[in-house]
């Protein structure tokens, strides 16, 4: 369990949309061996076969390539590309474009990756097994099946209030390798490349990228956020040295807020991680949170290099319905699955977790007369 540690990164002054409020990330020195470019898929689902028996199916409007070299030179990018099979559907289809894994070296130096998916297919997998032991409580299905299929909501960026209009104004900063994306001032999401070319490239990716039910709602809902904006008492400054410190003060000040702050629901988080694929010098991996119900939890991807720095980061902000059902999962993967001993680790009566499991959409997993016996109790102690 290691937290994320964002070194070599500085928040700069946010500019306010609306609800949307954008927190650009500026490097100190840019990662010049490795470069990320986009792959475009037009408007096709993808089906990505993640295992002999196991597939995951979704919207997937474009994916990532990393470029890497082996003596640290400057790699180049190559810029956007469209692709076609040149066989036109009818209009009222949708393609299907079929992916080998998430992540698929191309060649010797380059990965297609699928950006936000890596991180959704591993909150997926959670547990995807099933019961590691048939206690009598569980279903035929649950024995058999598992989870399967596994299913999640998300809303395109493009459908989020304000962040189309945000990302075509706010301008992009000299040295920009990143952005934190806040709506109503709650994070929705973190995104870092390793080059600022890099970003100028992918910077309106972020309409293509998924977003939580939360974020959709509080873009519809609240209302427009406060600026904040530096204020500097005339009274000290004397000199425009004087008037040059008391800026960087600001801005250290803005900063500091920032990461302490703001970010700290992601920040201040430990996650356990999970290696995808080793380039040569840099790692992909994906992480998941502890679950900690009523807080903020956030999945995401990464690449670090050698030093473990982040090259590239991409996060997603779960839903309150998301963090119970991996906090419910985590639990009872923890008690090996027996109802009985989670129920007295979370200090509630084993009915009171049977409801619960309902609540999240894993009825199914229990047997129906134990379900029925469970709603039974429920209705009686509420009588």
């Amino acid at each position: 369990m290691t937290t994320l540690d964002l070194t070599g990164l500085t928040a700069r002054p946010s500019q306010v949309w609306g609800a949307v409020r954008l927190v650009p990330l500026v490097r100190d020195e840019p990662i010049v061996d490795l470069r990320l470019r986009p792959q475009l898929y037009g408007g096709a689902t993808g089906l990505v076969e993640v295992g002999p028996r196991a597939v995951y199916t979704s919207y997937i409007p474009h994916g990532f390539v990393a470029t890497w070299t082996d003596d640290g030179t400057p790699a180049a990018a190559y810029g956007t590309q469209l692709s076609t099979d040149g066989k036109a559907a009818p209009a009222a289809t949708m393609g299907l474009r079929i992916h080998r894994r998430m992540a698929r070296r191309q060649a010797r130096d380059r990965l297609r990756f699928l950006p936000m998916h890596l991180a959704m297919e591993g909150y997926l997998a959670l547990h995807f097994g099933g019961p590691s032991i048939a206690w009598e409580e569980w279903s035929r299905r649950a024995i058999s099946r598992g989870l399967s299929p596994r299913v999640e909501e998300a809303y395109v960026g493009a459908e989020v209030s304000g962040l189309a209009d945000a990302l075509r104004i706010f301008e992009i900063h000299p040295g920009q390798c990143g952005v934190m994306v806040y709506v109503a001032d709650a994070l929705a999401s973190a995104f870092v490349v390793p080059h600022p070319d890099d970003y100028r490239a992918l910077h309106a990716t972020l309409l293509q990228d998924m977003y939580g039910d939360l974020i959709y709602t509080y873009a519809m809902l609240m209302p427009p956020v406060q600026d904040f904006r530096a204020r500097i008492s005339d009274s000290q400054i004397r000199s425009l040295a004087h008037l040059r410190t008391a800026v960087a003060e600001q801005e250290h000040a803005w900063t500091d807020f920032h990461d302490t702050t703001m970010a700290a629901g992601l920040l201040e988080r430990a996650y356990t991680w999970q290696t995808v694929y080793r380039m040569q010098g840099f790692t992909l991996s994906r992480f998941l949170p502890q679950f900690r119900p009523q807080q903020e939890n956030h999945i995401g991807e990464a690449i670090t290099d050698h030093r473990g720095r982040i090259a590239y980061l991409k996060t997603f902000r779960l839903s309150e319905t998301q963090v119970r059902r991996g906090h419910l999962l985590s639990r009872l993967a923890a008690n090996d699955w027996h109802l009985e001993n989670t129920a007295h680790e979370l200090g509630i009566e084993g009915y009171q977790l049977g409801i619960r499991l309902a609540s999240v959409g894993f009825d199914f997993l229990l047997r129906q007369d134990i379900m029925d016996g469970y709603r039974k109790q429920a209705r009686t102690r509420t009588g």
